[in-house]
């Protein structure tokens, strides 16, 4: 099975034979402070200058512009040092004094440190191909690389642009600004460095810190004309299962080239990777050659070896897109990836330790000699010149000539989609059965053919068919790389398929240029809350940034629910990710109940028109009555709240959340309307819009008090019944709390292999336990309201089959 790997490494008489004929060749080769070439990362650029370089002055150029990458790496690693432990930068490189260093140093200095020379290569490899790639980086915690060389050649955001500079003064603030924690008075962080990636951090897309999601997530971003380089690391590849299957997604023809690289330095906070303990990169070369793969180790030390790596794999992805298309060879192509091999925290006293994640140095420099010592040594090894750094930058700085954006403003960064055209939607026959979802599926498989530009992903964990996306599936298919025939299958289907919830949820997640749909079982899409809270978050500080996201909004359907999935066991009965999103912010995280086919398919298409959003929406599968217009279907989207019937002096004030929740409720105020008690019904298809908002954004997408109280007019007692567990709604919708005249009723983690009515039995939830509630609350005698076996079955004395 071929390979992509390294050139062996030729005869030492020829690499002096080199030397001697190219002077700048031989002056490179002799690395420069912490970064040396070794043997085969030289014979690999000799191959690459063969290739690329056919004039002298060209290959001149080539190896000034490797030199100068050697210089801003050093630098790079000595910026990274200081903003651990400095709290002084002189850029003149004398030693600092005890006062010059922080009281309390903080920084992940060690794999930040391992990250200089893959950024500063992936700046190499744009360069010297005249070409901005886009990139992102799994490891958020080593932002600080990223930020201390994008300060060093000026490559910023307005935040970093308007505080930092290549100077004394700038790079003072910078250090002193790193992990500065302190907070302004609207309660945000007064500083724009993070610990992490952030929407400061120029270029970022991804905080990065759910390790493991950025390698289930690359593969699905960029568009066929776009290049992405993908940091990764080797601790983050123990975090997510799923990684190993990226050939299996990529297509040449709506994915561009995609490389993924590796910072492998064998430990993780306090002990070895559990790859470095299974053989090390031999033991991962193996693994990935199993997973279609084509596996290339470098020097992980050497900025050259980094940029050498991005155009050599690029250049072989080509090729075997080039013999595709011609007739030879098959999907999966095998997708180069890049494995760094380094030591953690190289460059720096204390590499190769436990210690090298977070402060490498034995001791604080601001307290012990020693540590001090040990620092001014370190950093006099990586020190450049001022002049000769800044000749460096302009080396690598040729946006203008080669006329191509700074990183800062690489495609996916600054990438917006346009508003899709909505299609029409069709009228509902109010009574009709239907199943919310199978009308989402039409209404998705008709949005889909209106946007024939969108690249389309489809997150599905299987069951697609069960959830009732027949339409979907038989337009778009599952993507696979041997389509089986008389089955929804394709080489270029645009549905992501696994038994992975977090590979699926990702792949969604990451077209952030194109139009996505996720549907799971309720009860295991909890799975994927990680890869999706770390979207709306970045997506928040984006816009507290003033940088608006470009993408469109993603739904994740969560079918099969809790009350219908009752042929199954409890495992599968379980509403934990919808109490979870109700806690989120709900002006990128709602959470949506919608308890028809009108309210659903109204709710994605308004979903589908805004922008960096993931809502959960919990819809049922199985037919439920329309029950709804499409007009108060868009009046229940933009109040998250409707009225279904008012009552003059209403005694009591019943709220629906959930399909299955309202014909109860329907039920229950039937009943209370035979005993003439006047009673009102509302609908709560998003609470979230209820709330008490939690500061000016959200306050944007909530009612406020005034709203509200113009909805719901007063009225002592209220009972709600709810598709989750009572105690997470509670807090949410407590402005319509009256107290002691209030009720709550939902799930109560009880369930087992039962249908819809043995669901809400178990749990207390049925109309008659509504009923129950409101003798409470309005004091009314349960006998005006339940008949004899009624109240039997519902004190667990009689037959539960008397409330069916």
């Amino acid at each position: 099975m071929p390979t992509f790997t390294e050139p062996p490494m030729p005869p030492r008489h020829a690499q002096q034979q080199t030397a001697e004929r190219d002077p700048d060749f031989a002056a490179w080769a002799r690395g420069f402070g912490m970064i040396s070439h070794g043997p085969v990362t030289q014979a690999c650029i000799a191959r690459l200058l063969e290739r690329h370089a056919h004039t002298p002055e060209h290959r001149r150029e080539w190896l000034t512009k490797l030199m100068a990458a050697d210089r801003l790496a050093n630098m790079g690693m000595w910026l990274v040092a200081h903003m651990t432990y400095g709290q002084r930068v002189r850029l003149d490189g004398k030693p600092l004094d005890a006062a010059d260093f922080k009281q309390r140093p903080e920084g992940h200095t060690g794999g930040t440190l391992n990250m200089v020379p893959a950024y500063v290569g992936y700046l190499t490899a744009n360069s010297l191909s005249r070409l901005t790639r886009s990139w992102m980086m799994g490891q958020g915690h080593c932002v600080a690389a990223i930020d201390a060389i994008n300060v060093l050649v000026d490559n910023m955001g307005p935040a970093h642009h308007e505080r930092y500079s290549l100077s004394d003064e700038g790079l003072t603030r910078l250090v002193n600004d790193f992990y500065h924690c302190a907070v302004d008075p609207t309660g945000h962080p007064a500083s724009p460095l993070g610990s992490h990636v952030n929407p400061h951090t120029a270029g970022g897309m991804s905080e990065g810190g759910y390790l493991g999601f950025a390698g289930l997530q690359y593969v699905h971003m960029p568009l066929a004309h776009q290049h992405l380089v993908a940091f990764l690391s080797d601790g983050a590849f123990e975090e997510q299962r799923g990684s190993d299957w990226m050939p299996r997604w990529w297509r040449a023809e709506d994915s561009g080239p995609v490389v993924p690289v590796m910072i492998a330095n064998g430990r993780r906070i306090d002990q070895r990777t559990t790859m470095s303990q299974s053989g090390g990169t031999h033991w991962f070369e193996e693994h990935l050659i199993l997973n279609g793969f084509a596996p290339l180790t470098i020097d992980g030390r050497d900025p050259a070896a980094f940029a050498w790596a991005i155009l050599s794999a690029e250049a072989e992805l080509a090729e075997q897109v080039y013999a595709l298309e011609a007739g030879h060879g098959r999907y999966p192509l095998r997708l180069p990836y890049v494995i760094a091999e380094t030591v953690k925290g190289y460059g720096f006293p204390g590499a190769g330790t436990n210690a090298a994640h977070n402060l490498p140095l034995d001791g604080n420099p601001a307290l012990d000699e020693t540590a001090r010592r040990q620092f001014n040594e370190g950093a006099a090894a990586l020190h450049v010149p001022l002049e000769e750094l800044r000749r460096a930058v302009a080396q690598l700085n040729d946006h203008a000539t080669s006329q191509r954006p700074k990183e800062r403003d690489h495609d996916l960064a600054t990438a917006v989609v346009p508003t899709p055209s909505m299609p029409e939607i069709p009228a509902f026959t109010q009574g009709e059965l239907i199943s919310p979802m199978a009308a989402i599926d039409d209404m998705f498989c008709r949005l889909v053919e209106a946007n024939p530009e969108l690249r389309v992903r489809v997150g599905n964990p299987d069951e697609m068919r069960s959830n009732r996306l027949n339409q979907t599936l038989d337009l778009l298919k599952h993507r696979v790389t041997d389509p089986e025939p008389g089955v929804a299958e394709s080489l270029h289907g645009s549905v992501i398929t696994a038994l992975n919830e977090e590979a699926v949820v990702s792949a969604a997640l990451g077209n952030k240029q194109g139009l996505n749909l996720v549907a799971s079982y309720e009860a295991f899409a909890v799975k994927m809350l990680g890869a999706m809270r770390q979207e709306i978050i970045f997506a928040r500080h984006q816009r507290e940034a003033g940088r608006e996201p470009g993408w469109l909004s993603v739904p994740l359907l969560a079918s099969s629910h809790t009350w219908e999935n009752g042929k199954n066991e409890q495992s599968h009965q379980d509403p934990t990710l919808c109490e979870a999103w109700l806690g989120e912010m709900d002006d990128v995280a709602p959470t949506l109940f919608p308890v028809d086919a009108p309210s659903a398919v109204h709710a994605l298409q308004r979903l589908y028109a805004s922008r960096g959003r993931v809502a959960v929406a919990v819809v049922p599968k199985n037919p439920v009555p329309v029950v709804l217009s499409a007009e108060q279907a868009q009046h229940l989207i933009t109040d998250g709240i409707l009225a279904l019937s008012t009552a003059q002096d209403a005694r009591i004030q019943l709220f629906a959340i959930g399909a299955y929740q309202l014909i109860e409720m329907q039920r229950a105020q039937s009943r209370l309307q035979q005993a003439g008690i006047p009673t009102s019904l509302f609908v709560i298809q998003e609470p979230g819009k209820l709330r008490e908002a939690r500061d000016e954004r959200e306050a944007d997408a909530t009612l406020g008090e005034s709203r509200l109280s113009q909805l719901v007019t007063d009225c002592h007692a209220r009972v709600f019944l709810a598709h989750c567990r009572p105690e997470a709604l509670c807090g949410v919708l407590r402005p319509l709390d009256t107290g002691g005249g209030t009720r709550f009723l939902g799930y109560r983690n009880r369930g087992g292999t039962l249908d819809v009515f043995g669901m809400l039995y178990a749990n207390r939830a049925t109309w008659a336990h509504v009923l129950e509630a409101v003798s409470e609350v309005a004091k009314l005698k349960l006998e005006q309201l339940l008949d004899e076996p009624e109240r039997q079955a519902l004190a667990g004395e009689g037959d539960p089959e008397a409330l069916r």
